[in-house]
């Protein structure tokens, strides 16, 4: 199979499909499932590229996740269940500051599903890594729709964030080890923020004039009435995606009826703002049945773990079971480590 770069869409579609099925299931052999997979897939077709290590840094913030949000329910959270396991000084706050009580008896029942909780949102954490590894954020600013120049911009300098403060911290960090100082401990970390911080800014304003130099964003004269049509689209899609996920979540039918109104709406004012932004893009993406098949696994994981799990976690508590078709959609989602082309090695001299 030849080497070339995947749509950046179809990975961000992918790891949001397993990272919606990791919000919707409270089954810990799911989550450590979807964290498999995503594992996998990032070992097979995770460039060599510097902003390629985030996803071992989101890995490590999942952790770091799960341990907070036990200790937090060891500090504060409600008591529940019977298997006690040791009790904690208690007090009771002021009324002023709503009268909760800190400490108290910690039970069994109560680290499980802390535990469950912090690993739902651990799970989504790392497959957002996932798609920071293996998604390059300048191809995915060159990939979005010409109306989404504003939000582009933002989004995609919010998630290469993370693969950027890697390469600055693995600078600072280089250069602190040629000058024989340590490179470990709260000092070593406290002396680096700020040449990562100034080196984050910097890369920050030399994108921006890079983008303002080559006439990025800059939009043709338009109509009064559409602007006002192309502003009205967007504020009332907006307004129906959001009230049709409420509706839908809530188990209203008629709320996937509004969220698909909301979405078309939507599109058609981003579609008719893009026609203000004329671009031209330097050899494109393509988009192929390995960006197809990769989409759809993830968004097939999605729409099996809502079918068949549950968000909740009941008491007492039990081994859960395997959803047959949840497991079979997750192991699905681990096909883009097979069928999508490798990405293309680092040019390097000879």
């Amino acid at each position: 199979m030849s080497t070339r770069w995947l749509h950046p869409g179809a990975w961000w579609l992918w790891a949001l499909g397993l990272g919606a099925a990791a919000t919707r299931t409270a089954n810990p052999l799911l989550l450590g499932l979807i964290v498999g997979v995503v594992t996998l897939v990032v070992s097979a077709r995770r460039p060599q590229a510097q902003w390629a290590g985030a996803f071992t840094v989101f890995v490590r913030l999942g952790l770091i996740v799960i341990v907070i949000r036990i200790v937090f329910a060891m500090l504060f959270g409600v008591r529940v269940g019977t298997d006690l396991l040791f009790t904690l000084p208690s007090a009771t706050l002021p009324s002023w500051m709503a009268g909760v009580t800190f400490g108290g008896p910690v039970t069994v029942e109560m680290l499980v599903i802390a535990a469950i909780q912090g690993a739902q949102l651990a799970t989504l954490l790392i497959c957002v890594g996932a798609a920071n590894s293996l998604a390059s954020p300048v191809r995915l600013l060159k990939a979005l729709p010409a109306g989404l120049y504003h939000v582009g911009v933002a989004a995609v300098v919010a998630l290469s964030l993370a693969p950027r403060i890697m390469i600055n911290v693995r600078r600072v960090m280089r250069a602190r080890r040629l000058r024989g100082r340590s490179t470990r401990g709260l000092r070593a970390a406290a002396e680096s923020a700020v040449p990562v911080l100034e080196s984050s800014l910097d890369d920050a304003i030399n994108l921006a004039a890079a983008m303002d130099t080559r006439g990025y964003g800059r939009m043709t004269a338009a109509q009064p009435a559409e602007r006002a049509l192309q502003a009205g689209l967007v504020l009332v899609g907006l307004t129906g995606i959001a009230l049709g996920l409420f509706a839908a979540l809530g188990a209203a039918s008629w709320g996937w009826l509004l969220l698909v109104i909301g979405l078309l709406m939507a599109t058609g004012g981003i579609v008719i703002a893009g026609r203000r932004v004329p671009r031209t893009r330097y050899r494109p993406d393509p988009w192929n049945w390995p960006e197809t098949i990769t989409a759809g696994s993830g968004i097939l994981a999605a729409l099996a773990v809502l079918a068949g799990s549950t968000g909740t976690i009941s008491l007492p508590l039990t081994w859960p079971a395997l959803p047959p078709l949840a497991v079979l959609a997750i192991l699905l989602a681990a096909a883009p480590a097979l069928t999508t082309p490798p990405p293309p090695l680092p040019w390097r001299t000879a």
